[in-house]
């Protein structure tokens, strides 16, 4: 898979691919990440590629042309070109999957006060990552790579994968490691006892229990199991899981 990010902060977008997880993906050609400065697209003396907006109002929105002249140079005919934006539709686990199989993805970074709307006649899909605003898309250019990265192949052991939050519409169980005693915070017992299927079923009532109370809207979609129903009654009724 590649991914062009197109950006006027390359420097920014560049020192999170350095290192971790997404740096032994690009050294291992797990995934190919290429950081695209805009400014290498202006037509203008001075490489701008901001201007102030027509018909008046705050800020500085970034120019048509630059877009226009990137994405035709870097566009390919199984390409897909994002926009990170908060009129796109909501940004989750099902849209990972589908892209982390797409061949080419060209992400823009937007900033300022936002970009030419003629930019958008160019794109294949816009994005929200949530109801709030940044600064740029650069942070949520990075969020979905981090996100594709991670689910082409060899780069996070499959097993890894299995019980991730959102998987099967479900948070994920509580994690615990050493010291099993701190000052009095202790880890479960079950988690220590070496029966497997007694920490399986904790595990599971415990990612049912948080997706409850934290949440419930993904319960709607979840396919869950006999075991599964048993286990939410019990954590409606407030009571323990006895193991």
């Amino acid at each position: 898979m590649k991914v062009d990010i197109l950006t006027i902060f390359p420097a920014m977008v560049s020192a999170y691919l350095e290192e971790s997880i997404i740096k032994r993906a690009i050294e291992d050609q797990k995934i190919d990440i290429n950081v695209v400065n805009l400014r290498d697209y202006s037509d203008l003396s001075s490489s701008q590629v901001d201007d102030t907006p027509y018909g008046g109002g705050g800020g500085m929105l970034l120019m048509f042309p630059p877009f226009y002249r990137a994405i035709k140079d870097l566009k390919k005919e199984n390409s897909k070109v994002i926009l990170p934006s908060p009129r796109g539709k909501l940004y989750h686990q099902g849209i990972v999957k589908n892209w982390a199989q797409e061949e080419h993805l060209i992400i823009l970074a937007g900033h300022y006060e936002g970009i030419d709307e003629r930019v958008v006649e160019l794109v294949d899909e816009e994005i929200s990552l949530g109801d709030y605003i940044l600064t740029g898309g650069e942070l949520a250019a990075l969020i979905i790579v981090d996100s594709l990265t991670r689910l082409q192949e060899g780069v996070i052991k499959a097993a890894s994968h299995q019980n991730e939050s959102f998987e099967e519409n479900l948070l994920e169980h509580p994690h615990y490691t050493k010291p099993q005693d701190y000052q009095g915070y202790k880890v479960p017992e079950v988690l220590v006892s070496g029966h497997h299927e007694k920490i399986r079923k904790w595990r599971r009532y415990m990612s049912l229990k948080e997706t409850y109370y934290k949440r419930p809207d993904l319960l709607k979609k979840a396919k869950l199991t006999k075991e599964d129903e048993i286990f939410l009654e019990m954590i409606k009724a407030k009571k323990t899981l006895d193991i």
